[in-house]
């Protein structure tokens, strides 16, 4: 598969507007979710920072650049083409994807607040958004392709923003303090941009993931008797 804008340079524009996308204060509500990890802090897989660094990097590596990354770069390539099926059928795949209904739950829910803030926003092609459930790869390339941020970039703060989350949500369940958050942020950092570049170069037939220790905590959390965060 050949890679368009992996290495062009982004205007100033475009860099701030990739900012607001990624920032905390976005109105979707993602610090609502752990992915997972709520569950897995709980079990007892991870309880400090060492083993949150290897719950969220695993992650990271095996699913996200193995699912999210590839599916985000095709739908923001055909966001741009003006592909409508293309993205359709691309946001089911990445959908299917998901391990657990609390999984897929998140990524819907994500999506659909992304939207409403792009509509908002009065961002072009909304009405070409499918009716039915979008994950928030989909969104966010569809963004991304219309405030003209490049691709490489793109993925790359697409990871980073989820793994923040992560640091976030461990330092309030392990917990962790801010520095040890800062440490966990730095080391991930090191990592973002090879798992962001493997994702971008995956053929469609390498394009999946298997993660039963992801799948696991998500389902032990649908019936976690008490819990801070919705996945």
């Amino acid at each position: 598969m050949h890679i368009t804008g992996t290495h062009i340079r982004m205007t100033d524009t475009a860099q701030l507007h990739l900012w607001r996308l990624i920032s905390p204060m976005l109105p979707i509500g993602a610090y609502a979710y752990s992915t997972g990890l709520e569950a897995a802090i709980e079990s007892g897989w991870v309880h400090d920072e060492a083993s949150a660094f290897e719950w969220i990097h695993g992650i990271l590596g095996h699913a996200y650049a193995h699912a999210d990354v590839p599916i985000f770069s095709r739908c923001y390539q055909a966001w741009q083409a003006g592909d409508k099926t293309g993205v359709q059928n691309w946001n089911a795949r990445l959908l299917a994807m998901r391990e657990s209904h609390e999984l897929r739950l998140e990524d819907e829910q994500l999506g659909a607040a992304l939207l409403k803030t792009l509509i908002e926003q009065a961002v072009p092609h909304i009405d070409h958004v499918s009716e039915k459930a979008n994950s928030f790869a989909s969104v966010f390339a569809l963004a991304c392709a219309h405030f003209q941020i490049p691709l490489a970039q793109a993925a790359q703060a697409m990871a980073f923003a989820w793994c923040e989350n992560q640091v976030s949500a461990a330092m309030k369940l392990i917990p962790l303090g801010q520095t040890a958050g800062q440490r966990l942020i730095s080391r991930l950092l090191a990592t973002i941009p090879e798992h962001s570049e493997r994702g971008l170069i995956l053929n469609d037939t390498e394009i999946g993931m298997v993660t039963p220790g992801l799948a696991m905590a998500s389902a032990r959390h649908e019936m976690q008797y008490s819990r801070m965060f919705r996945s």
